[in-house]
């Protein structure tokens, strides 16, 4: 049998792309064979949605896949969020712990993005702070969901890699309590990305919190952060893409943590 948009439980796969339904059900949307690869690791694949190209081609994912489900090119379609699919869509149980299970396994790096409301920034930190050896990346106040389609795809697989904690705007306390100290980013900050590196600060164990592009981080989060931190522009360019200054900043502690 080959299931079609019709199909009830292709139906109530498409649901999952809405924030509402993913949340109710504790499920999301893996699209693409590198994404459903992470995802089969991980062990958090349910359902594996495939056409008979997509199997195909990657027989040894289907293989892996507790229950697979082949599906029409329109049907696969009407799950998948991007223009070409690529013939894979996966139904996963969310991954995300809560942030006293994340801290009490004390990290030396971690990546909180408080309030980023653009998916692909936030994958993208997500892939950076994996790459960098963050164990930990908070999605803090009223952040985009992990589980966004774009950002799925963006994480480029890293949303399985280190622990997603989803948690209220006030996470400063806990990740204090936990040992981090607290590095706020800020174009006008008072110290210097620099002149922290040069000084050894950087060695210690970190939480970097990041705000959204255009607003930046909150007053709130500034005041409580042990410092405000800036990125220096050497250029003519008035500031870094915020998953570029985000990059630098895990990088900067990555290298002096090693």
């Amino acid at each position: 049998m080959t299931f079609t948009s019709r199909t009830p439980r292709v139906v109530a796969a498409r649901k999952l792309q809405r924030r509402k339904d993913r949340d109710q059900a504790g499920r999301f949307l893996a699209e693409g064979p590198q994404a459903v690869r992470e995802a089969l690791a991980a062990g958090v694949v349910l359902e594996l949605f495939g056409t008979g190209d997509g199997l195909s081609r990657h027989a040894e994912l289907a293989a892996e896949a507790p229950v697979v489900s082949p599906i029409d090119d329109d049907g696969l379609a009407s799950l998948a969020e991007t223009v070409n699919p690529q013939g894979l869509v996966a139904v996963c149980e969310q991954v995300d712990v809560p942030i006293h299970e994340a801290l009490a396994k004390q990290p030396r790096l971690v990546a909180v993005v408080a309030e980023i409301r653009d998916p692909g920034n936030a994958g993208t930190i997500l892939r950076t702070a994996d790459a960098a050896g963050a164990e930990a990346v908070i999605f803090a106040g009223d952040a985009v969901d992990p589980y966004n389609g774009k950002c799925v795809r963006a994480s480029a697989g890293s949303l399985f890699h280190v622990d997603v904690v989803r948690a209220p705007l006030d996470v400063v306390p806990e990740l204090t309590a936990a040992g981090l100290q607290v590095l706020a980013t800020s174009g006008y900050g008072a110290d210097d990305l620099d002149s922290l590196a040069d000084d050894g600060v950087l060695a210690a164990p970190t939480a970097w919190m990041f705000g959204s592009e255009a607003h930046g981080l909150p007053a709130s989060v500034l005041e409580e952060a042990d410092r405000r931190v800036r990125v220096p522009i050497y250029g003519g360019a008035e500031s870094l893409n915020l998953a570029a200054a985000a990059a630098v900043c895990l990088y900067a502690s990555a290298r002096a943590q090693r």
